[in-house]
């Protein structure tokens, strides 16, 4: 039986209040309890954060993601930049540290308690120039050609409505903007009892999107010149960091590993915005 939308968008708010709250954690969510410092910075030294870059921010690394997308846009100081989904703000941070005092990052989320979280850490860490706001992906809080980057990592696959979400990152984009984003997407079909479960869709992965599916839906939204940066087996990662949660969570639903094992893919990808007819892409270009 297929879950309705508003059913899969409270249950994930649930489950990530929760996580901002301590009283569960692990990447995207799977484990049910918090993991430590020491477990999150090897965790995000795994998916490609530099352990110096996110040293001081381990209020802010809730070792939730599926990549380490900030680095790959390569901002510049005063840029606007957008990060969909902050969580406690760990990529909204890094990029601020690009763009420096005289630029912009906004994170929106839509989970007060994490929220409340990331806005303690950007008084705590001195980052004036990042501003967290409520909202949902499908209608960003953020103004028309407003931002020079935007960056997500493992919250896409959480929306049901993904081709929604390309078309806002479309509209507050400026022309020529760019995109680096790193999320859960699908070579091949789940089995059916996986799809239907609301914790394998809070945990990233019944919600993920085909491929072909997912890439079509952003070049329809105007994001082209798409580059793939890093490509893994997400359950094979899952079942290495948290193999109790991925082992109980195939085992309830009857499932093998090897029916869902090289299906469920981590990828890293970039991608502009621009007109049919225009050529470049990245900071410098002319759309």
């Amino acid at each position: 039986m297929r879950i309705d939308n508003e059913t899969l968008v409270a249950a994930v708010r649930d489950r990530y209040g929760k996580i901002a709250e301590g009283k569960v954690g692990s990447c995207c969510g799977v484990a049910s309890t918090p993991c430590g410092t020491a477990e999150v910075t090897g965790l995000a030294e795994t998916l490609g954060y530099s352990v110096p870059e996110i040293e001081g921010l381990s209020d802010a690394n809730l070792g939730l993601g599926c990549g380490a997308p900030v680095d790959h846009l390569k901002l510049h100081p005063g840029e606007h930049v957008l990060d969909l989904g902050s969580g406690a703000g760990i990529d909204a941070f890094l990029a601020a540290r690009r763009v420096g005092p005289e630029g912009r990052v906004i994170g929106v989320d839509m989970t007060p308690e994490m929220l409340q979280k990331a806005r303690a850490n950007a008084a705590r860490l001195g980052f004036p120039q990042v501003e967290f706001r409520e909202g949902r992906l499908e209608r960003l809080p953020v103004e028309d050609a407003s931002v020079d980057a935007v960056t997500s990592n493992c919250v896409i696959n959480l929306v049901p409505d993904k081709a929604a979400v390309f078309r806002e990152i479309g509209r507050v984009l400026k022309p020529g903007g760019r995109m680096v984003v790193s999320d859960i997407l699908l070579d091949g079909a789940l089995p059916a009892v996986i799809e239907s479960d609301v914790y394998a869709y809070v945990g990233c992965i019944s919600g993920a999107m085909r491929r072909e599916s997912y890439f079509a839906a952003l070049e329809a939204a105007g994001l082209r010149d798409v580059e793939v940066l890093k490509d893994v087996d997400y359950l094979q990662g899952l079942l290495e960091a948290a193999p109790e949660e991925g082992r109980a969570l195939l085992a309830r639903n009857g499932v093998a590993p090897e029916e869902v094992l090289g299906k469920v893919r981590s990828v890293t990808f970039r991608a502009c915005k621009r007109e049919v007819t225009a050529s470049c892409c990245g900071p410098t270009c002319c759309a």
